[in-house]
């Protein structure tokens, strides 16, 4: 098939910052070009925002129904193949019941809903359709977070028996914030749901957590807290975990941190082996033994998994980051929307994107945190449904 993968995209207008690191994560490598979009709810906002993009005028559209119906009405060589959706979470569900009801695969960012009760909804409506759901747990496309990975599937470690995520931020720490673009949404429930750093960050540290190490999360014991007053969300937490296969684990998610960047960091801790990864430093992986030295894993150099070197543009020494991840989750998916347009089974490296099931799970550990943080019970069960 000698064409590239048609992207609509809704939300992402002028003036938000999520929307354009779509776009460059989704052009990098040449095989999704955006076509449409409904950029925002102001129509005239959304029509610059494609001009700015040198899009069709009648195919920026003033509302995202209007380009789901916009869009299905065209020939086949024409619509777009998939809609990525970039808006406030409390849209999510609506934009990707559109689009599936409508016949287009849905790549979203995180998370997947605003409630679980959506989730488990927009859950049934992929399999009923049989269409792609995609999600940006970014973080997951990071090579030497595939390397670590595949260390833990390999048995490296051993048995996993302490898992500990952090994921510390400061942009939140005083009230001077809360009128950006950014943070206005995320601090008020009728758009970002029960939670704003559990359901932000927090729920991007579990998905680490379980992307890494193959387990599920099953127990949890959680302390929330808005540490600025006058805030109606969390702005700051820590949670104990419990994993299915009897390990423990502790996660920390603040947005109160002052002086704290992106600070994402992981280690895992098996019965033979550790490993430690951080986001600022994401070409490093360590592996950690008691009864030799510390070996230090660099992007590039040396005997890599093959997951990982299939992530790598770039020689050695030569950083990757933040796009490279969220770019290999978009190619991932164009793999998967291309294998079914020639007829082939995707490949494993097309099908290591995050789905519906991580979308699930993601709202659960988010209610369930929020729950847990309420209960005077220490361990609540990991529910679902």
């Amino acid at each position: 098939m000698s064409r590239k993968i048609r992207m609509g995209m809704v939300g992402g207008g002028e003036g938000a910052f999520i929307g354009a690191v779509h776009r460059m994560a989704a052009n990098l490598d040449g095989q999704i070009e955006l076509v449409c979009g409904a950029f925002s709810s102001d129509a005239e906002k959304s029509r610059r925002s494609g001009r700015a993009l040198f899009l069709d005028e009648n195919r920026c559209y003033d509302t995202f129904q209007n380009m789901m119906s916009g869009e299905a009405a065209l020939p086949g060589d024409q619509r777009m193949d998939f809609v990525a959706i970039v808006t406030p979470n409390h849209l999510h569900f609506p934009v990707a019941k559109a689009a599936l009801e409508n016949g287009f695969h849905v790549m979203s960012d995180k998370p997947a809903t605003f409630d679980l009760e959506e989730a488990l909804a927009l859950r049934d409506l992929v399999k009923k359709t049989g269409l792609l759901y995609g999600l940006t747990h970014t973080y997951t496309g990071y090579p030497m977070v595939k390397e670590a990975r595949a260390r833990v599937e390999a048995g490296e470690l051993g048995e996993i028996r302490r898992v500990i995520v952090e994921y510390p931020q400061g942009w939140l720490a005083s009230k001077d914030n809360e009128n950006s673009k950014q943070a206005s949404w995320r601090i008020d429930p009728k758009q970002a749901g029960i939670s704003c750093c559990m359901g932000d960050i927090g729920v991007h540290a579990a998905n680490l957590a379980e992307y890494i190490c193959g387990l599920h999360i099953s127990q949890m014991c959680a302390d929330l807290n808005s540490a600025v007053e006058g805030r109606k969300l969390d702005d700051d937490g820590a949670v104990l975990l419990r994993f299915d296969n009897g390990a423990r684990g502790t996660l920390v998610a603040s947005q109160v941190c002052v002086g704290e960047e992106n600070a994402l960091k992981i280690r895992v801790y098996g019965e033979k082996a550790g490993l430690e990864w951080s986001q600022q430093e994401p070409n490093t992986l360590w592996l950690k033994f008691n009864d030799k030295a510390t070996q230090m894993l660099r992007a590039g150099v040396g005997e890599l998994s093959e997951a990982a070197r299939d992530t790598m543009r770039t020689p050695a020494g030569h950083p990757e980051g933040y796009l490279e991840a969220f770019a290999n989750i978009y190619r991932n998916f164009a793999g998967q929307i291309r294998a079914r347009l020639e007829n082939r089974e995707a490949s494993a490296a097309e099908l290591d994107v995050p789905g519906i099931n991580e979308a699930v799970r993601g709202m659960a550990f988010i209610e369930n945190v929020v729950v847990s943080s309420e209960s005077n019970q220490k361990w609540l069960d990991f529910v679902i449904s």
